[in-house]
């Protein structure tokens, strides 16, 4: 079962400001928040453990670059033994699960298709995101940064992707089995349906998301031909974000795009391409109307999170509210399989229909 159990005294400082972060990032705080803590992580990870005990103690904390009077309140607690005030006060205000139903599709998620690290537009190391998802009791996790198109969003060159790839494979190496992290990448489709990246590229990773960020505004007609073309491209595995649309959020809002989505869903439905049910509350895309055509269509789905920061990854619980209260059975959501399943269904669409 996915989630994180609150943290109880005794923590150490590095545990108690990851959990904070989490926390903060969970609940959509702002990023300059957000960051104060991480970058007292990264500080404390770089002492001995005898100057943060004698800092501590001295209460000179805050004198260093990087921490400041709380991050240092909640060191100086952890190092005392205790519970930091500042994380009782989060761990009661925000801990509480973020959906209020749709427990059992939540419950059988075991993965996601949809995240960021800072190698493109994401806030943490692939590392740091790996170890949260660990932490919430997930089974694997893709790591799916942009493509270079997306200049604004540090989009991956196909020589930096070269890069990470050998980053990930390592990283899974290294957790000997016990969580898989998989190579991936969310694409940009291009104005014609093509792909963003070279097909001998994406074929060396394990899963690939496709989606539209430009001229989202398109008429019906190129629009739908361009998706379709996507679709049915075999290195694509997932539909992402699919109408586009935003609903809420620093961004302000977007009107979803015009498009034949029963010829999409159709695509979708004859390729084994999962529709994504994009989790991030100012998205909630596809709408509900789409997600039920979708669904009567015969299409997989895939519940993700999107997420830009570690604590992100936890609104997998919006989608699979939304999922369970539009009847969707678990074993049409890919992101409730297996590993194994997951990587055979990429393998092989036909064997999913």
């Amino acid at each position: 079962m996915l989630g994180v159990a609150p943290l109880e005294a005794p923590v150490t400082p590095a545990a108690a400001l990851r959990r904070i972060a989490y926390l903060l990032e969970r609940s959509r705080a702002g990023t300059y928040r957000v960051q104060a803590f991480r970058k007292a992580l990264g500080v404390i990870g770089a002492m001995e453990p005898d100057e943060l005990a004698a800092r501590a103690t001295a209460g000179t904390l805050a004198d260093l670059p990087g921490i400041g009077e709380t991050s240092a309140t909640v060191i100086a607690q952890a190092v005392r033994g205790e519970l930091p005030a500042y994380l009782v006060e989060l761990q009661g205000r925000v801990g509480h699960p973020l959906a209020d139903s749709g427990e059992l599709t939540y419950a059988a998620l075991t993965g996601d298709l949809h995240s960021h690290t800072d190698w493109s537009d994401g806030g943490s190391p692939l590392e740091e995101m790996a170890l949260t998802a660990i932490e919430l009791g997930q089974s694997w996790l893709a790591i799916t940064d942009h493509s270079p198109r997306l200049k604004v969003a540090n989009g991956l060159s196909a020589a930096r992707l070269s890069q990470q790839i050998a980053r990930v494979r390592g990283v899974d190496a290294a957790l000997g089995g016990r969580f898989r992290l998989l190579t991936g990448i969310e694409v940009d489709i291009l104005d014609d349906g093509s792909l963003d990246q070279t097909s001998e590229l994406l074929g060396q990773l394990d899963v690939v998301t496709a989606s539209v960020h430009s001229k989202l505004a398109m008429a019906s007609a190129p629009m739908t031909r361009r998706m379709v073309a996507a679709v049915e491209n075999p290195r694509v595995n997932v539909l992402g974000h699919v109408t586009g649309r935003l609903v809420e959020g620093s961004r302000g809002t977007r009107a979803q795009s015009a498009f034949d989505a029963r010829e999409v869903f159709t695509a979708c439905a004859a390729t084994g391409t999962a529709v994504e049910i994009n989790s991030r509350p100012e998205r909630c895309d596809p709408p509900d109307d789409l997600v039920r055509l979708a669904l009567d269509l015969g299409c997989l789905f895939a519940v993700d999170s999107d997420a830009h920061a570690p604590g992100q990854l936890d609104m997998k619980g919006y989608g699979a509210q939304r999922a369970e209260a539009l009847d969707i059975p678990v074993d049409r959501i890919v992101t409730t399989w297996p590993v194994e399943r997951l990587l055979a269904w990429v393998a092989d669409p036909e064997s999913e229909r």
